[in-house]
């Protein structure tokens, strides 16, 4: 309860995250019928990059502030078009000052058939994100626990859609939680769209995590990743990872175009690295940790 994204808004981890949503939008509106975005862990939605908590890690600067002011490969560069718009849409002049969070990228993006599910437990938090999006008739915001969410809220009744989980990880089994919240949430929702996101910094448990999600036997998942500096400089982050459950079939082709162009930009020191790989799939790679 004492997370507050404020501090992190619009850093690397959060141009993967939201790059990578983006995509999966474009995808749902390939087809006409609507679809719901369900964000179990939605924070204020929007952050204010001039406030003293933004200003005093300058997070930002290192993640959205390079990507914008970045000179793109052209294919790059089209594939992070819809983000981009919707970051230069609410900051019109030369400075940036606002950044979007996860609900109000995907609202910025929507159609008028597709729909948005925002959970948010904090109060402080619930109570702005509610005032965000009053009178949208799109978008509803809810009080509640997001991993409460996976059983309460899915299917939903558009019988398509994206599941965005982001958990704070100030707990430490995060990991077997997000594990375990999967699980349940896929018997509900086999055809949905689930995109997991998690940590990368040192000691964290990713070969285990990985293997975990592996032994659920769930047909199709990507797990992509990027690093920005490496983990011998840092005790905090250092990169983060999502693992798309269901993802599009175009998907891992745009983040072999993607994720090199995001760390070109983004790396702190020549160990930035990125990947995208199966962890259960027709073409499942072998995670190179395993080699």
């Amino acid at each position: 309860m004492n997370y507050r994204h404020i501090y992190h808004a619009g850093n690397f981890a959060d141009v993967l995250k939201h790059a990578v949503l983006a995509r999966l939008v474009v995808y749902m509106q390939k087809k006409d019928k609507a679809f719901r975005v369900l964000d179990t862990h939605a924070g204020i939605g929007l952050y204010d990059l001039s406030l003293e908590e933004a200003q005093k890690t300058g997070e930002w600067r290192e993640g959205i502030g390079r990507l914008l002011e970045a000179d793109l490969p052209p294919k790059a560069a089209e594939l992070l078009a819809p983000y981009l718009s919707a970051i230069r849409e609410l900051n019109p002049g030369s400075e940036i000052k606002f950044y979007p969070g996860s609900p109000k990228l995907a609202r910025m993006l929507f159609r008028p058939q597709d729909r948005l599910s925002a959970m948010e437990l904090h109060p402080d938090d619930y109570n702005r994100l509610a005032r965000l999006f009053e009178g949208d008739y799109q978008a509803r915001v809810t009080e509640l626990d997001g991993w409460l969410a996976l059983g309460a809220h899915l299917p939903p009744k558009e019988k398509r859609g994206i599941v965005l989980v982001d958990p704070p990880f100030e707990a430490p089994d995060e990991y077997e939680r997000l594990v375990k919240g999967l699980a349940g949430a896929y018997r509900r929702f086999p055809g949905g769209t689930f995109c997991l996101w998690y940590p990368l910094k040192k000691g964290a448990p990713i070969k285990d995590f990985h293997k975990a999600l592996q032994d659920l036997d769930i047909p199709k998942m990507l797990c992509i990743e990027l690093t920005v500096v490496s983990d011998r400089e840092t005790t905090g982050l250092n990169g983060s990872g999502l693992v798309v459950v269901n993802p599009p079939f175009t998907l891992k082709d745009e983040m072999h175009v993607l994720l090199p162009a995001l760390k070109d930009v983004m790396a702190q020191d020549r160990f930035a690295s990125q990947r995208a790989f199966w962890l259960r799939g027709e073409e499942r790679d072998q995670d190179p940790s395993e080699a």
